[in-house]
């Protein structure tokens, strides 16, 4: 089963704008979906393709790389002979399938395409692209995209719901709210998303077995077990530390400040000492990184304070089955009981993540913000989330709360609108409820994060 992604438009903007000129390299997490949408592509866009899976090491095929790179008449030749598809000149494409496994055929894009004959597609793993990359040539001509787990557009697009997805958008940027009862619903479909998440697999046992619950968590908890494989192959300097960040990511989040505090995960440690082990988690796209802050204006990345940090799942599907026992498959009624919130369990936890995960997807950086009051000792401001400029949102700072629940305070919201007025574009809340504009705040249900 196949389901429509955007990134699809994007990789037929490439082959259009760049005509043979630059390979794409698809970059994501693992079992993210990357070799699905090559091959969707390669069939839809093109006379014939040509799909190389370096991960079944086929000496032969790596052979052919060794020996022919200087000589493209008979490598193509071999390559077409062995696999039995006839390329076809500027109306083919070659897909190099988990190019991390074969790093002298991502060297050889420079060469491939300066030739010319064909288009190129790589996928790979972005973590193993980058340990990979020691003895070759990054290729410059080579274009790189990034895939995310499916946004709640996408899920709702694989669950035949894209007539109320146009109803969102129409309300949002008319700024009124949803008819109540498809309010209703737009929030069952999003806590169905905030469930199953956005990984490929899981959302297709969702689909296909009548929105099981338990049929997708099988596959979610197949990906955290292969997160884990891929954790123990790592440089063994960092593997504990990655280990005990990725074993604590339920404990850290159900938190009050959610932030690390790195001396509670092992003895005294800091956070310096912990630098490779978010680069590992963060560029690897399991984890999602949200930094400090400390003078919130338009850049700030100037400002971040990398020592105080939170580490949301990437996936927030992937999460509620990481909250629980590894080894112990979620019932269904257990997955009901949470859906209708009368399962005791952090929802603030989910919620937090899967806003986090949905502003990554729509291309923002995490940061939040923390004032310390030294009278009171204690924080008086926390901002969840800061968005700054973009395409979207023009030279301004953009403050976020989220809140799981229908009764809240405003108080940080509102004191850090009064410090920075004159940095602010727009305030939000991301909460249960309609949309409605309170105190000049933007207070926007959750089903609507994909639109910011």
């Amino acid at each position: 089963m196949f389901f429509k992604r955007k990134i699809y438009d994007k990789l037929l903007e490439w082959k259009n704008e760049t005509k043979g000129t630059k390979a794409i390299l698809i970059e994501g997490a693992r079992r993210i979906g990357k070799s699905t949408i090559a091959q969707a592509f390669a069939k839809n866009e093109y006379e014939s393709y040509l799909l190389i899976d370096f991960a079944k090491k086929d000496k032969e095929v790596e052979s052919y790389f060794e020996k022919y790179l200087n000589d493209l008449d008979t490598l193509f030749m071999m390559l077409q002979v062995h696999y039995g598809i006839r390329l076809k000149p500027r109306q083919s494409v070659v897909i190099f399938d988990e190019v991390q496994m074969f790093p002298q055929a991502r060297a050889a894009i420079k060469y491939l395409v300066a030739d010319g004959r064909y288009d190129y597609i790589e996928t790979g793993s972005l973590i193993s692209i980058k340990e990979n990359v020691k003895d070759i040539v990054i290729p410059s001509e080579e274009r790189h995209i990034s895939m995310y787990p499916f946004d709640f557009e996408e899920f709702c697009w694989a669950l035949g719901e894209e007539v109320m997805i146009d109803y969102i958008k129409h309300c949002f940027e008319s700024k009124q709210a949803l008819e109540e009862s498809l309010h209703r619903k737009a929030m069952m479909i999003f806590k169905q998303y905030m469930l199953v998440g956005g990984m490929p697999m899981p959302v297709v046992k969702f689909v296909e077995n009548n929105k099981s619950f338990y049929e997708a968590d099988q596959e979610k908890r197949d990906i955290l077990r292969l997160y884990r494989e891929d954790i123990m192959k790592i440089n063994a300097r960092y593997r504990g530390k990655v280990l005990a960040i990725f074993d604590q990511i339920p404990g850290l989040l159900s938190q009050h400040e959610k932030r690390v505090v790195f001396k509670t995960i092992q003895g005294e440690s800091r956070a310096e000492e912990y630098q490779e082990t978010f680069f590992w988690l963060a560029d690897s796209m399991i984890c999602n990184e949200c930094f400090l802050c400390s003078d919130p204006n338009v850049g700030l990345s100037i400002n971040e304070v990398r020592s105080y940090v939170k580490c949301y799942m990437g996936d927030t599907g992937l999460l509620v089955s990481h909250a629980f026992d590894e080894n112990e498959l979620l019932e269904e009624e257990v997955y009901k009981q949470i859906l209708l919130d009368k399962l005791s369990m952090n929802k603030g936890m989910l919620y937090e993540n899967v806003i986090a995960q949905m502003l990554v997807i729509n291309h923002h950086k995490l940061y939040f913000y923390t004032h310390y009051n030294d009278e009171k000792h204690r924080n008086d401001m926390e901002i969840d989330f800061l968005l700054s400029s973009n395409r979207k949102l023009k030279y301004k700072l953009y403050p976020i709360e989220v809140k799981s629940g229908k009764r809240y305070t405003t108080t940080s919201l509102l004191r850090f609108k009064e410090k920075y007025q004159d940095r602010i574009g727009a305030c939000f809340i991301i909460h249960p409820k309609n949309l409605m504009i309170k105190d000049d705040i933007f207070c926007i249900p959750p089903y609507m994060t994909f639109l910011l």
